[in-house]
């Protein structure tokens, strides 16, 4: 006799992703896995006394979504503290975090600002911020997370060097704007706490679940975020799967405890090494073969090339790189502009098996036809952004970094694809909403980034499981798999394209059991 599933999702358009064009009818599902995807018909027969029948109203069912590069203490603090990524203006984000950020902490802080489609395109300052509080020290990053500003207080608070070439003046005075390196006190004077990270993660898992993230490739550095994972996991709270890509501040810590990618538990993983080798575009400070279109804009850096700067020069990335490999460790690395690519390759190029390894690239903004060649080659997975896209309209910030015709040549996910580069598709918080990415992706302004629904679904869920070793386990709807589901209240497949983005999460299965439910 056949055991009955402990929970059937019928009435359901289910796409597998794991084959082109099927759909089924229901799923059936047995101690956290799928046991069966058939037609309503067949798998009404695993239906048992016991068995919760869930009726998904004809909607249409996923594999739940992989964020393959996120923050998740900063998704949390979105929630807790000021959040301007909506913000129209610099008379809007000061208004925001003036109202929203929580009076009572030591530090007045807001995430996520984006001045390029502001008026003045300027970005905020001291004296905007200084409108906030003169008392209390107040912090706004940028959405990259590259660029910060601060007001007086907290320039005191930080002793903040004018001489440094990160930080921008005017007059011999700083401006309040801070980048790169210098952003780095900030993190360490705000730094979470491990009672203030719960909250903070609780706060970001349950935004992912409400967006259809099933599992993330957290990126974390000097943070509690770790083990409050695996304290979560250990009191069966998480319901969410955690890949923890490390700083390589911590392979000293991964050598002594003798860790390796993909050690761990069904929820928790060592995953890779992370490193930086540039900034960001937004900053002026990814390092590109040619200069920026607007290189001498009041807030580039007066001693720059005007081709942005190493945050980790060619030579120490290449020691990070050789040390972790030889660890068993896999390794990804932040490479925007198309000379810091080419440095990242130069890297992997170096090591054993950088395939097998499955080594990454994280951003891959600009990246050349020489290049795409090479991913491909190499076997190195593009770990990309698809909402960056946003960018990438004529006037944008590309058009306004690297002119018209980089821009064009940006973010080239139909142009990795065709070459046979294995992509992962993700957020890193800008915003965590896989609908929107897909829909940059489907709707991109040139051929070359332009990918089909069903390549962009698949981008977001069996890329991301590929780029962390967990194909076998999730990425598609398939027997034996995870029961990491998402039930869409459209079908992607039917909207108009430019309605991708206004496509809803009706619900979100992790391991068989319904942690979202918005029906």
């Amino acid at each position: 006799m056949t055991t009955p599933a402990d929970r059937v999702f019928t009435n359901a358009d289910v796409h597998t992703l794991a084959e082109p064009d099927a759909t089924h009818e229901a799923v059936a599902v047995r101690d956290g896995r799928i046991v069966r995807v058939d037609s309503a018909y067949e798998v009404d027969f695993l239906v048992g006394a016991e068995t919760d029948v869930v009726d998904c109203g004809g909607r249409t069912l996923l594999p739940g979504f992989v964020d393959a590069h996120t923050h998740m203490l900063q998704l949390g603090q979105y929630q807790v503290y000021a959040d301007l990524s909506d913000a129209e203006s610099v008379e809007d984000a000061v208004a925001t975090l003036d109202a929203d950020a929580p009076r009572d902490r030591e530090w007045l802080l807001g995430f996520g600002w984006d001045e390029s489609a502001w008026p003045d395109g300027r970005y905020l300052t001291r004296e905007d911020l200084d409108a906030v509080s003169t008392d209390q020290p107040v912090a706004a990053l940028r959405v990259d997370m590259h660029t910060a500003a601060v007001n007086s207080v907290a320039l005191d608070v930080l002793d903040v060097d004018p001489t440094d070439s990160n930080v921008r003046t005017e007059g011999g005075e700083p401006t309040g704007v801070l980048v790169e390196e210098a952003v780095d006190p900030l993190w360490d004077a705000t730094e979470v706490d491990r009672e203030e990270a719960h909250e903070l993660l609780g706060a970001a898992r349950d935004y992912a679940h409400a967006h259809g993230v099933t599992a993330v490739h957290d990126m974390v550095r000097e943070s509690p975020a770790p083990k409050v994972y695996r304290e979560l996991d250990l009191a069966d709270a998480l319901d969410l799967r955690v890949r923890i890509n490390y700083w390589t501040d911590h392979l000293d810590s991964l050598e002594d405890a003798g860790l390796a990618s993909n050690h761990g538990s069904e929820y928790v993983q060592v995953g890779a090494v992370k490193s930086f080798t540039d900034g960001s575009f937004g900053g002026r400070t990814a390092k590109v073969s040619e200069p920026y279109a607007d290189a001498d804009a009041d807030d580039a850096d007066p001693e720059s090339d005007g081709r942005g700067e190493w945050v980790v020069d060619p030579d120490e990335l290449q020691g990070f790189v050789d040390r972790a490999d030889d660890l068993g460790l896999q390794f990804t690395t932040h490479a925007i502009g198309d000379e810091a690519i080419d440095a990242v390759l130069d890297a992997y190029e170096r090591t054993d098996a950088p395939g097998e390894s499955r080594h990454r690239v994280e951003h891959v903004e600009l990246v050349t036809d020489e290049q795409i060649e090479r991913f491909a080659e190499l076997g190195v997975v593009a770990s990309c952004q698809p909402n960056f896209l946003q960018w990438a309209q004529p006037g944008g910030l590309y058009d306004q970094r690297l002119g018209e015709t980089r821009r064009e040549q940006s973010n080239r996910y139909r142009d990795l694809l065709d070459a046979g580069v294995d992509l992962a598709f993700s957020s890193d918080v800008m915003p965590m909403d896989p609908m929107l990415g897909v829909h940059h992706a489907v709707n991109a302004p040139a051929e070359g980034q332009r990918l089909t629904v069903t390549e962009a679904l698949r981008a977001y869920t069996l890329g991301g499981a590929y780029a962390g070793f967990d194909e076998d386990r999730m990425g598609t709807v398939e027997r034996g798999k995870h029961a990491d589901l998402v039930v869409l209240d459209d079908d992607p497949w039917s909207v108009d394209t430019e309605g991708l983005r206004d496509v809803d999460v009706a619900m979100t299965v992790v391991d068989g059991d319904v942690v979202h439910d918005a029906r």
